[in-house]
């Protein structure tokens, strides 16, 4: 017993001293985590919504133009940055790598007390190749190029250069040994991006010989066994192509999934232009254009990054995703928007080819931003947001309605600032966070939109309807009482320009809730649902935050800021903490 004793210390001994050696602690590392309908991302046992921002592409190639940019994050209420490692930059040579940039970035973020996601520009960027080694570039015999219409190369890596899979992913699992040796305990670096807006552009697909030949044989076992396996659940337009061929279980890529572009026809920048109907325009972009083209890539897409990603995670297990250029009205065929990229109508195919991916996440400019986030979490897919416009109002509703684990406005150090609406309303989501974690997923959550104008809108929480209407950057108080014959009734109090009311609504328990406002603000008024009592007061009214957990009181409400106990003013850019009562 002693022996088998000393061989147990002995382990538990060396399972230490590997830990410390590597500086990862298991447990503690960041790690996605099912809420509800929601995915979290968990760091150090705890939920962190990331407030974040993406640099320009080229922004921290240099520790020096960091030193004026991480201020410029600070002030603008950023707890976590998206920060670009180009492969060029980092393997200048072949097998040689200088990570002295990627130490220096995460060193910058540490000492300002921000996270880190770094966006891995390997074999692709923006659907071009722009940012792989020159070692690479100049070697287009080891590493080819697609070919697209009549067979012209053009500066994008194909998914059918094993060789080109390979250095890819052998410098990306160098780099995740890297950052696992000196992040790894102290968990800086959150999540990582795996290429960047991958796909075709300029055809549908890759006409390349080695591209031609997969195309013309047999779709994958694999990817046959799985649209089987999850026939039932499938995204709905996937589903539909499938169905309307049969669901056919072998065959070609035409044969399963219909037709490709014709070789004669020839793309045009914009689908807005001919032969496009203004009603194909208007709807064209939720779907399959051509599918078997678009399938075909994401296939060979996902294969080629999945690879990519198993490399990285064999050294360090911390969430990876992979982001979208998302199809548009004015880009609604592939190959004017990057054909095969993981965009929602072939998720699926993704999910078949690429299971070590995490999450499938959209660069979200488009007008349509609940449209998009509900279709990226569709099947439990994890909402991440990598690249966005600095929207407040997009901000409530991505935490408070999708669940998302973070939102990142795109060239982020050309707007951060303190007195921007973006971080007033990420001042607001902040001083919510814990209480957000606590609810994501669940039916005790939402976020609402309003213009003026709007007519009352209920909104279901808990045991209550909150009756929502519109006050803007303005105060409008309750409405007074009918003025006594011969006199005149008081005039409302003036209201500031029109501006969309957006709001965080959070039931915290039986009859305590946490509001969050946007630019905008909201009247509330309680009505019961369950049985009891049928009128609502409000109990404590408190101004505050969430300060290591706890609730903080700012300022303690009542009077004219209540209503006189009846309805709430949510003012723009405030925090509440509210229970109520009922009476009769």
């Amino acid at each position: 017993m002693k022996s088998r004793s000393r061989l147990l210390w002995l382990g538990a001994a060396a399972a230490l001293l590997a830990a410390e050696c590597y500086g990862q602690t298991g447990s503690g590392i960041p790690q996605l985590r099912k809420q509800g309908t929601a995915t979290q991302l968990v760091v150090d046992g705890e939920p962190f919504l990331a407030l974040a921002g993406e640099l320009g592409n080229n922004t921290a190639t240099s520790l020096e133009n960091m030193e004026t940019v991480w201020p410029k994050l600070v002030a603008g209420n950023l707890n976590c940055v998206l920060a670009a490692i180009s492969w060029a930059q980092m393997e200048p040579e072949e097998g040689k790598y200088e990570f002295a940039l990627v130490d220096g970035i995460i060193d910058g973020a540490r000492r300002n007390r921000l996270k880190l996601v770094f966006l891995w520009f390997g074999s692709w960027k923006n659907g071009l190749s722009s940012y792989a080694p020159y070692w690479v570039k100049r070697d287009y015999q080891r590493y080819p190029r697609i070919k697209v219409n009549d067979g012209k190369s053009i500066e994008l890596l194909s998914t059918f250069g094993n060789a080109t899979r390979d250095a890819d992913a052998r410098a990306y699992r160098a780099l995740m040994r890297h950052i696992k040796e000196v992040d790894g305990r102290r968990h800086t670096v959150l999540m990582m991006q795996v290429e960047n807006e991958v796909g075709v552009l300029r055809d549908t697909r890759d006409r390349s010989a080695a591209a031609n030949q997969a195309f013309a044989g047999p779709v994958p076992k694999e990817l046959i066994g799985y649209l089987q396996q999850h026939k039932d659940t499938l995204i709905p337009e996937l589903r539909e192509v499938w169905g309307e061929h049969g669901f056919k279980t072998s065959g070609t890529w035409e044969e399963v999934f219909g037709p490709g572009k014709p070789d004669s026809f020839v793309l045009p920048i914009q689908t807005q232009s001919p032969p496009m109907s203004k009603e194909e325009h208007d709807s064209a972009w939720r779907k399959l254009r051509w599918p078997a083209d678009e399938i075909f890539m994401a296939w060979n897409y996902a294969r080629y990054v999945g690879k990519v990603v198993e490399e990285g995670k064999a050294e360090y297990n911390i969430p990876m995703f992979v982001n979208g250029w998302l199809q548009q009205p004015n880009h609604a065929w592939p190959g004017t928007y990057p054909s095969g990229g993981p965009l929602p109508q072939v998720h699926d195919i993704w999910r078949a080819g690429a299971p070590a991916i995490d999450a499938l996440a959209p660069d979200l400019y488009l007008e349509y931003f609940d449209d998009v986030c509900a279709r990226f979490t569709r099947n439990g897919n994890p909402l991440f947001i990598p690249e966005t416009s600095a929207t407040p109002g997009n901000v409530m509703s991505a935490f408070g309605k999708y669940g998302a684990i973070g939102f990142s406005p795109f060239f982020i150090e050309r707007s951060a600032a303190a007195d921007t609406e973006l971080a007033a309303a990420y001042r607001v989501v902040s001083r919510l966070a814990p209480a957000i974690a606590a609810q994501q997923g669940k039916e005790t959550i939402t976020a609402v939109r309003m213009n003026q104008g709007d007519a009352l809108l209920p909104v279901r929480l808990g045991d209550y309807t909150l009756n929502l209407s519109y006050i803007g950057r303005g105060r409008v108080p309750i409405a007074p009482e009918p003025a006594a014959p011969g006199q005149q009734r008081p005039q409302a109090a003036p209201t500031q320009s029109a501006v969309q009311a957006t709001a965080i609504l959070i039931a915290a328990g039986r009859d305590e809730f946490y509001f969050g406002a946007g630019a905008g603000g909201l009247r509330i008024a309680f009505t019961p649902i369950t049985p009891g009592a049928p009128l609502v007061g409000l109990g404590d009214v408190q101004e505050g935050e969430f300060v290591d957990g706890k609730w903080r009181v700012i300022r303690q409400l009542g009077g004219d800021d209540t209503g006189q106990g009846e309805i709430l003013s949510l003012r723009p850019n405030e925090a509440l903490r509210v229970t109520v009562y009922r009476y009769e």
